[in-house]
């Protein structure tokens, strides 16, 4: 009799250790990943996040970045880890759908290798110019104008290969007829850095770093990917309106996710705190006025996942249309 025993208890005990691990979570600290470096929108929105769910859960709440691939880096890290709620990603539609059809190969699949926590808003971007070298870009006709009359040696930079900012860089040429150079930087800093440095003659930068850039002055803001105007950013047109391309659109999402096969008690658990927060008055006014944001009407974990699956298609079909690829 004991010779059947021993084999059914080794079954039983990771069972009862799995379940009492649910029990006792959260029992350490949380972590959340991003695929773009400190200062970059997800790692605003991460660290905005982080210190009211720190104080929900009872457990510190860490950013770390983890750069590199287009985001691919920390996807995959996330995607791999153990579903035990201490593992999560600050996602993008660029690390999440685009990325799905721009690289030609990928270890993790981005729409099954994940548990959909929360959809966290909808992101544009914003086109900037520097306007100490180049005072005469008022508009983004005037862009167009010139990249046109210099084919081939305008550049832009990006957050790096298969982020929306480089993607949206894409659609703008494809859209418009142009002949430009992408250069990808390792995040929003770097390619900020090249803007302001003359390197680079445009940079297609996600709303939440480039409000404050905006308004000090720093850059000038020709058009936002949007197809409506920002709150924050009310004076600039969008890319439709100031660029003549009518139905232009470039905006992606920012979302929670988790590794896959995550227990169903800690993925409601960490949604329910997360939507908490971010439907908070204050925290929605912080979204729209600060990081161009608009906050996500349904924001559960089934509405995400809806929107995940919807955009990969959405995405592979531009990303087609527009013949880009990343080895």
């Amino acid at each position: 009799m004991l010779r059947f025993a021993l084999p059914l208890l080794a079954l039983l005990v990771p069972a009862i250790s799995t379940a009492q691990a649910q029990d006792n979570w959260p029992s350490r600290a949380i972590t959340i990943y991003g695929g773009f470096p400190s200062g970059a929108g997800t790692d605003i929105y991460a660290r905005k996040i982080a210190e009211p769910l720190s104080q929900a859960l009872g457990v510190p709440v860490v950013v770390e970045p983890r750069t590199g691939a287009g985001g691919n880096i920390a996807s995959e890290l996330v995607a791999k880890a153990r579903p035990d709620g201490y593992s999560f990603l600050l996602a993008t539609a660029g690390t999440h759908a685009i990325n799905a059809a721009l690289y030609r190969s990928l270890t993790f699949d981005p729409f099954r290798d994940v548990t959909h926590i929360a959809l966290l808003g909808d992101v544009p971007n914003v086109l900037l110019v520097n306007p100490v070298k180049y005072p005469g870009l008022a508009t983004c006709q005037d862009l167009i104008a010139m990249a046109k009359a210099q084919p081939g040696r305008l550049n832009y930079s990006s957050t790096g290969n298969g982020a929306s900012t480089h993607l949206a860089g894409v659609q703008l040429a494809s859209a418009a007829g142009l002949d430009v150079v992408h250069v990808p930087y390792r995040g929003q800093g770097p390619a900020m850095a090249a803007l302001l440095a003359g390197e680079v003659a445009f940079f297609f930068n996600q709303s939440g770093p480039s409000i404050g850039a905006v308004q000090q002055g720093q850059v000038r803001a020709l058009a936002v990917s949007t197809p409506a105007r920002l709150p924050a950013l009310p004076d600039v047109p969008t890319v439709a309106e100031a660029c003549g391309l009518p139905g232009f659109s470039s905006s992606t999402w920012y979302g929670l996710l988790a590794p896959p096969n995550l227990p169903a008690p800690i993925q409601a658990r960490v949604s329910q705190e997360v939507i908490r927060i971010i439907s908070q008055p204050e925290f929605r006014q912080w979204l729209v006025t600060s990081q161009g944001i608009t906050p996500a009407e349904d924001p559960s974990p089934a509405a995400f996942r809806r929107v995940h699956e919807a955009d990969m298609g959405r995405w592979a079909e531009v990303v087609r249309q527009s013949g880009a690829t990343v080895d």
